[in-house]
């Protein structure tokens, strides 16, 4: 649980916070970048198109970080009907938030690499990068998982052909239900499939320091 370590590694617990913070908001302004630049002016209008924290955090998804381990920003609102590129509109707009997240940890690998000599390893720069490029990586991947209303489903929807109508409204409805599952299954039953994953990352991000 997150919330425990601001009292036994405040400083940890800092940037982890700020780590993800950072990683929403990017992932939340691409999406209505997006959508603006494929004709959508909704999110513009309702206050999205900016890097501002606090437009795109939403309460319970960050309360539920803190203390559940897992949680959510606030979601854009996008006209699929203003888009242009009908069919693959909303799949250009989905796929942009965890595109952005991949820019990032790219970029804050390079920088870590370049800064990795001066730095030693405990160090809380480096512990921030760290953080800025593994939570950047397990948002976008976490994202691209094709279940509603994570992004990747939009891309699956996309994918379909026009007889799945049926099955993408059900899977709409239901895709929720089976993503809360999964995550239950990893964190109170013992599946940890996510826990896999993560640790794939870190992995991946100790082998590029």
């Amino acid at each position: 649980m997150l919330i425990s370590t601001l009292f036994s590694e405040p400083s940890l617990f800092l940037i982890v916070i700020l780590s993800i913070i950072y990683a929403l908001t990017v992932h939340e302004f691409s999406h209505a970048l997006a959508a603006t630049y494929l004709g959508d002016n909704t999110a513009k209008y309702s206050g999205r198109l900016n890097l501002n924290p606090l437009s795109h955090l939403e309460i319970f998804g960050t309360l539920m970080l803190l203390f559940a381990g897992f949680g959510w920003g606030k979601p854009v609102p996008v006209n699929p009907f203003n888009l242009r590129f009908k069919r693959w509109g909303e799949a250009i707009v989905s796929l942009a938030g965890p595109v952005s997240n991949f820019i990032s940890a790219a970029i804050f690998v390079a920088l870590a690499s370049l800064l990795v000599r001066f730095m030693p390893a405990g160090s809380l720069l480096f512990d921030f990068l760290f953080y800025l490029i593994f939570i950047n990586f397990v948002l976008g991947v976490f994202n691209l998982i094709p279940i509603p209303p994570l992004d990747g489903s939009k891309v699956l929807f996309a994918i379909l052909p026009a007889n799945f109508e049926g099955f993408k409204r059900s899977f709409s409805v239901n895709g929720p239900w089976v993503l809360l599952g999964l995550i239950f299954l990893d964190n109170f039953v013992g599946v940890n499939i996510f826990g896999h994953i993560f640790q794939f990352f870190i992995n991946i991000i100790y082998l590029l320091f």
